[in-house]
């Protein structure tokens, strides 16, 4: 749930997942590891430099203060609700707010939240259905006829129900293991700990997993990584603004706090997070930030253990992959070399003493939202209230629903496909799908500033794009997992030693290509440049995504453009990098890639200009990839829908709700990314999320589109219409 959760979806959002979902109170850990992917595919180009400030906008942000009234969500809303929008804004001005002011007046942020949209509105509904899957299989009736898997699920989620015998056990399940901390006598020991704590879900010191081999994308290697950090990213200790400065001492309350419920005097645990900040700050300095991390040639450093060694003369790699049980360790892929190069500086001179601290920190952090109700109190109080700006803690069932998804995902997807995704959804979708690749595959052939041979190895790299709807073709086994109604907290390292093993199992092996990135009811898709494939889980398969009763236009604007997004990362400054099987391959001529950066750059220009906050800007270099994939995804699915509509001439005219298909096209577009967001998340986001805000979502995409500015009948030059020499033109 912990580690493998937070490697996971930086993994798939390096290769281009749809939406930034994850909340640090889900999980901790992905907050402290997250920038950091075994397996990284992003990729950075040099500075666009300074460019003029784009037109203004009738807003610059929408704040939502009220907290007293909760969200309205209708059961069955109709498929664009008008009510949504508010006409009262000039749609030239700002049509994030024409398409979506109604909403935003109506659903201020839940106080359990830091943000709160459409992707928010159907993952709590589809929360209400797990959470109906886990109370059934909880019972005692059914966990005795159920089969093992419906078992594990009952037993995992009433395990974490039981919170008075949670509250009652306080630390004591993790006793075990802080004892195996304070054994630790010399340096051996050290390395030792760093290895168990891998084991069980905790990114200590630096990250290991498995990963394709970039270059060989047949084959699984060993992937190390940096990491070992407790806050959200490596600038979070380097920068010297005040916001900065303020945090890290709110952090170091933080770990005080949490060392003196573990046990520790007050005064020992003060000065044991001061060593913690100190270490972790030796870690966070020699780390690569975001946008270094996004270059997939220079996170490419695949060397052999005794290389390795040599890089890292002071830790006994043999000794480490003996306790990680990792007995053939192959070639590894040392991502970022200057890391570890300085770690083992930092193993070498750190006293064995100051190690002990910062190892149970991590532990505690790491199983937090898993023990008793002061742990997870202090928990959300730093990495939600402070971080995000969320006022209150979700209820039990919801973090309990939401640690089933990760730790058993699969076993409860199962059970969430069987009852809530009907096969007629998949066919629909996979209609989409051949009509947005047709609609790309057009495109391809007409760009002007591509040249021929790289229109041929594009088109290549188009028809073998693999598709994935809605759920695996094989599930996964569970059977050697051990779940029982014991202490939660042991449900929780079981099931994270039971993953971490399942990944070191895959070094050396072939890759299994029906593998999946993300469980079934999962509210996203991404795009998976190693495997060439696009996945679209069925949680997203639903309204304001994908609606059967809606029409062509809604369905294309909405679902159309996600499916676009995905197939476009496969050519974005990251995807591009990658051919047809998946390996690092450059397959562009010189001039083609050229001319594409020159493009690219104008992407990173244009939203670099956005400030979504007073003196805060979007990251253009971080945020390219989704970008390109935002503006690409609207053009592609937007040519898809007019191949599904001349199908049907007479519907090209009909209005409904007094707009037209390629109106509700848009503004279905403009609808899925409504959102309400919390400064302090925001702020957040800005420093470490590859996608946009919601608002520049819609902004940015759409000032670019011809079609769209002809559809609306927008005069040139006004706010929601870019000039011409300044549009992105790609796809």
């Amino acid at each position: 749930m912990l580690k493998s959760i937070c490697l996971l979806l930086a993994s798939v959002a390096a290769g281009g997942a749809l939406f930034a979902q994850s909340e640090p109170q889900k999980s901790p850990a992905a907050a402290a590891t997250a920038s950091i992917p075994p397996n990284v595919h992003d990729a950075a180009k040099p500075n666009a430099g300074k460019q003029p400030p784009p037109p203004p906008l009738a807003t610059a942000t929408v704040a939502a203060t009220g907290e007293a009234a909760k969200p309205q969500i209708e059961k069955n809303p109709p498929p664009l609700d008008p009510k949504n929008m508010d006409t009262s804004v000039n749609p030239a001005q700002d049509f994030y707010l024409y398409a979506n002011g109604g909403w935003v007046k109506r659903n201020p942020i839940p106080p359990e939240f830091s943000r709160w949209g459409s992707f928010n509105e159907l993952t709590e509904k589809n929360n209400d259905a797990l959470h109906d899957i886990c109370e059934k299989a909880a019972q005692p009736q059914a966990g005795a006829k159920a089969d093992p898997s419906v078992q594990k699920v009952g037993d995992f989620y009433a395990s974490g129900m039981n919170e008075e015998a949670i509250n009652a056990a306080k630390i004591g399940p993790i006793n075990d293991e802080l004892k195996r901390i304070d054994a630790i006598k010399d340096r051996n020991g050290v390395l030792d700990e760093i290895a168990h704590l891998h084991s069980i879900g905790a990114t200590a010191f630096f990250g290991f997993t498995s990963g394709q081999d970039d270059k060989n994308s047949t084959q699984v290697i060993a992937q190390a990584y940096q990491g070992g950090l407790g806050l959200p990213d490596r600038d979070y200790y380097t920068k010297d603004d005040e916001g900065s400065k303020k945090l890290r001492d709110a952090y170091v309350q933080h770990v005080t706090k949490m060392l003196t419920l573990a046990g520790e005097a007050a005064d020992t645990a003060a000065k044991d997070a001061q060593k913690i900040m100190a270490l972790e700050t030796s870690l966070a300095k020699p780390a690569r930030t975001r946008v270094e991390l996004r270059d997939p040639q220079k996170n490419y450093n695949k060397m052999t253990a005794a290389d390795l060694q040599k890089l890292m003369p002071d830790f006994k790699w043999n000794q480490y992959f003996k306790a990680i049980d990792l007995h053939e360790p192959g070639e590894i892929n040392v991502g970022q070399p200057d890391f570890f190069k300085a770690a083992d500086q930092v193993f070498a001179q750190t006293a064995v003493e100051d190690w002990k601290p910062y190892f149970r920190w991590h532990l505690i952090h790491a199983v937090a939202p898993t023990l008793s109700t002061d742990f997870v109190n202090e928990n959300f109080d730093f990495y939600s209230k402070t971080l995000t700006g969320a006022q209150q803690i979700k209820p039990r069932w919801k973090r309990v629903v939401t640690a089933t998804d990760g730790v058993i995902g699969e076993a409860l997807g199962k059970l969430y496909v069987d009852e809530h995704f009907p096969p007629e959804a998949k066919a629909r979708a996979l209609e989409m799908v051949n009509n947005l690749k047709a609609a790309l595959s057009d495109r391809i052939n007409t760009l002007e500033w591509m040249d021929e041979p790289t229109k041929k190895a594009a088109q290549k790299k188009l028809a073998a794009f693999t598709v994935k709807i809605g759920y695996p073709d094989k599930w996964r086994d569970y059977s050697k997992l051990q779940i029982d109604r014991g202490p939660y907290v042991l449900n929780v390292l079981r099931g994270e030693k039971f993953e971490e093993q399942r990944e070191l199992n895959k070094i050396g092996k072939p890759v299994d290509k029906g593998e999946w990135g993300m469980t079934p009811p999962t509210v996203n898709a991404y795009y998976n440049p190693n495997l060439n494939e696009i996945v679209f889980p069925a949680g997203i398969l639903q309204p304001p995504f994908f609606d059967p009763k809606a029409d062509d236009a809604v369905n294309y604007g909405g679902m159309g453009a996600v499916i676009g997004h995905e197939m476009t990362h496969g050519f974005d400054d990251q995807g591009r990098q990658y051919d047809e099987v998946g390996n690092l391959r450059n397959w562009w001529s010189d001039a083609s890639a050229k001319a594409y950066d020159e493009r690219r750059k104008v992407v990173v220009a244009q939203y670099s200009a956005y400030e979504p906050l007073p003196g805060q800007h979007i990251n253009g270099e971080l945020t390219q990839g989704e970008n390109i994939a935002d503006i690409g995804g609207i053009k592609i699915a937007y040519a898809a829908f007019k191949k599904a509509q001349a199908k049907n001439p007479a519907s090209a005219d009909q209005k409904i709700d007094g707009f037209t298909p390629d109106q509700r096209f848009f503004l279905a577009f403009a609808q899925i990314w409504r959102n309400n967001q919390r400064d302090e998340d925001l702020k957040l986001r800005l420093n470490t999320d590859p996608h946009s805000p919601g608002r520049f979502r819609t902004i940015g995409p759409l000032s670019d589109d011809p079609d769209f500015q002809k559809a609306f009948n927008l005069p040139d030059n006004c706010p929601m219409v870019r000039p011409a020499n300044e549009r992105v033109n790609i796809w």
